[in-house]
């Protein structure tokens, strides 16, 4: 147990932070940590915290914190500290940078004066030494055949020599050729050619992805600009309060984007923080189930081991950790997998960009097609794979060690009771379900042997046991992959696996353009939709009031008999009065009215209910994720548009915007007294008898009024058509207006996608075709500075199923001297290049 008066040392704690900043943690970083806690005494309660930092528990003492309990006075000696730390591994991260920053806000310090010790510290930092100084050197045959190189005698004829010699000579040969090349200076100048390659490639893999970042920052203003665009038209009043519901309603479309155009940017970035970290060196990433072997592996390479950190021997960090071995960078990651092993897998993801080659360990006692599943990133992002198959044997039993040691072959042999072509077989089958292809090597190597040539109570049969645990003949491999491969596997690496950070975001795009396009022709066939069932509702509606009004004059018509005969003998003034009254009798201007009102509130309802139903439809189609107009991948989320809120709001958009009939329509009376009363003074004379004048004077009076009573149904039918109409022309003018609004936005936005599909695709063709001048001038054994007039004068245009498939087209006739199979089995892509003739 920890003394209870130990003091907490809060600047090795953050010290330990900064060693955990970018997510690894470096050897020559752990080493400087370890150092530093033996120099300084630092004490149990301090290396406790320390763990916990390290293993990145939930309740380690945040950077915050411990950046506020540094007194003043030691503010600028720890900073000095802090920054010596960081450049250890020879690389500033950027995420490095950040906790600087992030501390000397904690501190108060301006932006300006951090900038300024970062610059100075970054100027002190010595630069490392990349070449290969490991105490090595070539056996006498080596150096023969080296100094016959060098004296003239070519590949050529030593290829010759090898093809006309015995079996023997040729195995020795071949061995000395790989000697030479991971021992001798071709090796040095793998190394440097690697690194001249890597900053060439950084350039253009720098350009393009700040070009995808422009292009995505970009989107996310123009959507906003857009929005407050529509938001503040101000033609007129009803128009502008159609704009504002529209605006609403597409701010769900852009806060939606907006939150993915953040992710986008996000992994943009990591990408290109992963770029810059993997410049120099070439590198290897660990990767596997956990107690698969990796841990050992890395061990026995680096023969470096992490126990020396912090106090315990439990597993003290769950980031990757960084060596260095003959200048190839080795990232050994936490397991893959394993049950609520989601974080580990995350963390293992994130250097899957910076490393050239994955290795990918498995176990003989346990391939489970579950482990395989994480090849398809590393498909995705067209990583190389090596499948190494850790052997295991109890070679701890005496009994079997001796067996083991007798026949080492055995174990390996690919036939028989032992062999291990089953596995072989299940490794190909489950790692091509994942990979989408079998290029990738399997090499079996039996790591408990290795690691045992390591123990002292092994010392005598330590060679026996290296030997037969064929770790050499992997680790060699590694080397001479560099030396042959080194230069194309970093192009791989920053140009051809860069375009997948690159197609990430365009698919993201292309998507969203679809979806689009889309939405939007499903809104136009809604809305010409909802413009027929208007229109035949105002045909339905307007036949029915025509006809109840036709049938309100027909009783009015009826009316003048019966009211010619009881009025045939009033004076003008009387008979007016008496029609007057006759027609409030029999209800004619209220029918009317009643009718007319009537006939604009079921259209009302009618259009409502149109839009309604074509809401419903939207909605349900939406909620039930089907129909091609809506149709999204799985993985993907529900656009904006399936928020019930925006189907809610566009359907509650429109119905207020409606405008509903006003009082109706004034309905004049027939003004047709005078006129009957002229001809009752006509007619009547004193010499004829009463009943003929009453039969003339009652035919008269009906003659006039249903004469009258005619013309003025003519001219109100007339009338009503005009009015009945333009009020529906409004009402769907009204309703139609807040979808040709909402297409418009929804158009607009589509075109700002558009715009960024564009410049991200250019981005994406440039990247390309710088990786597939690489290429070319791979299989043309020729090395040519990467310039954009280079590619041009070479490279015609290039089509790419990501992980999948590369078509170059060349402009030139060039001598490919790489075989399709070789070709396929380094890239472990399908690559197919064209030339003019061929093409």
């Amino acid at each position: 147990m920890p003394k209870a008066n130990q003091q907490i040392n809060y600047q090795f704690l953050l010290l330990t932070h900064i060693v955990c900043a970018d997510h690894q943690i470096h050897s020559e970083e752990a080493q400087a940590l370890r150092d530093l806690a033996k120099a300084a005494n630092i004490e149990e309660n301090t290396l406790l915290e320390m763990e916990k930092i390290l293993s990145q528990e939930d309740k380690h003492l945040s950077l915050e914190l411990i950046a506020g309990k540094i007194p003043h006075g030691q503010q600028t000696e720890t900073m000095r500290q802090l920054l010596t730390m960081a450049h250890i591994d020879g690389y500033f991260a950027p995420l490095e940078r950040e906790i600087i920053y992030k501390i000397g806000q904690v501190w108060h310090w301006s932006k300006n004066d951090i900038d300024k010790i970062i610059q100075a510290a970054k100027n002190k930092q010595p630069l490392k030494n990349y070449k290969n100084n490991e105490d090595e050197e070539l056996s006498l045959a080596a150096k023969f055949l080296e100094n016959e190189y060098k004296s003239g005698l070519s590949r050529a004829i030593i290829n010759l020599v090898v093809k006309i010699s015995p079996d023997s000579i040729k195995e020795t040969v071949s061995k000395l050729e790989r000697e030479i090349l991971i021992k001798g200076p071709e090796y040095d100048k793998a190394i440097e050619h690697c690194s001249k390659i890597a900053k060439e490639d950084y350039n253009f893999a720098y350009k393009s992805l700040a070009q995808v970042d422009k292009a995505l920052r970009d989107l996310a203003n123009n959507l906003e600009n857009t929005i407050k665009q529509i938001e503040n038209r101000t033609t007129n009043k009803g128009q502008a309060n159609t704009a504002k519901e529209v605006a609403q309603q597409l701010d769900y479309s852009r806060k939606a984007l907006k939150e993915d155009i953040i992710k986008e940017l996000l992994l943009v970035r990591d990408s290109l923080r992963s770029k810059q970290r993997a410049l120099n060196h070439f590198s290897i990433a660990f990767m596997g189930r956990t107690k698969a072997g990796k841990s050992t592996l890395h061990a026995i390479i680096t023969r470096e081991g992490w126990d020396a950190i912090g106090v315990g021997t439990q597993r003290t960090t769950r980031l990757n950790r960084v060596y260095e071995w003959k200048n190839i960078r080795i990232i050994d990651t936490p397991g893959i997998g394993a049950p609520g092993g989601k974080s580990d897998e995350e963390i293992a993801k994130s250097i899957v960009d910076e490393s050239d080659v994955i290795c990918y360990v498995v176990t003989n006692d346990s391939i489970q097609e579950t482990e395989f599943q994480f090849m398809k990133l590393l498909k995705e992002k067209t990583k190389p794979l090596i499948i190494l198959l850790n052997v295991k044997h109890n070679l701890r039993d005496s009994r079997r060690l001796e067996h083991f040691l007798k026949n080492p072959n055995k174990l390996f042999e690919m036939e028989g009771n032992s062999g291990i072509s089953g596995h072989f077989e299940r490794i190909h089958r489950y790692a091509k379900q994942q990979y989408a292809n079998d290029y990738f090597s399997i090499i079996p190597v039996m790591l408990l042997a290795a690691q045992m040539n390591n123990e002292p109570e092994h010392q005598e049969i330590k060679d026996k046991l290296f030997k037969a645990s064929r770790i050499q003949d992997f680790l060699d491999s590694i080397r001479e992959s560099l030396v042959k491969y080194g230069a194309i596997r970093r192009s791989q690496t920053l140009l051809g696996s860069t375009v997948g950070a690159i197609n990430s975001p365009y698919q993201w795009v292309t998507e969203q353009v679809n979806i689009y396009e889309q939405l939007i022709q499903t809104l136009k066939n809604k809305r010409e939709e909802i413009k027929r069932k208007i229109k035949k509702a105002e045909d339905d509606i307007y036949r029915g009031l025509k006809s109840e009004i036709d049938s309100i004059f027909v009783s009015a018509n009826n009316s003048i008999q019966l009211f010619a005969e009881k009025h045939w003998n009033d004076n003008q003034e009387s008979l007016k009065a008496a029609w007057e009254k006759n027609l409030k009798e029999i209800r004619f201007q209220e029918r009317i009215q009643s009718a007319y009102e009537d006939g604009g509130k079921k259209f009302n309802k009618e259009v409502q209910e149109v839009i309604a139903e074509v809401g419903t439809e939207l909605e349900l189609m939406a909620q039930l994720n089907v129909g091609k107009d809506f149709k999204l991948k799985e993985h993907d989320k529900k656009p904006f548009w399936t928020n019930p809120g925006f189907i809610t709001g566009v359907i509650g958009g429109v119905a207020a915007l409606l405008i509903f009939l006003p009082g109706g329509i004034p309905v004049t009376l027939p003004l047709i007294a005078t006129a009957i009363g002229t001809a009752i003074a006509s007619i009547t004379s004193w010499f004829k008898s009463e009943d003929k004048k009453r039969r003339e004077a009652v035919a008269k009076i009906s003659s006039s009024l249903r004469e009258q009573l005619n013309k003025q149904q003519d001219t109100f039918n007339s009338d009503l058509k005009n009015s009945f109409t333009n009020y529906c022309d409004s009402a769907t003018t009204n309703s139609i207006q807040y979808f040709d609004e909402l297409i418009g936005g929804l158009e607009a936005i589509n075109q700002n996608l558009k715009t960024a599909n564009n410049h991200i695709n250019i981005a994406n063709n440039y990247l390309n075709q710088a990786y597939a001048k690489r290429i070319i001038d791979w299989c043309i054994e020729k090395y040519e500075q990467l310039t954009d007039e280079g590619i041009k004068n070479i490279i015609s245009q290039v089509d790419r199923q990501f992980g999948r498939k590369l078509t170059i087209h060349t402009k030139l006739e060039l001598d490919i001297r790489k075989s399709q199979a070789d070709i396929q089995a380094i890239l472990q892509e399908d690559v197919v290049i064209k030339s003019p003739v061929n093409n």
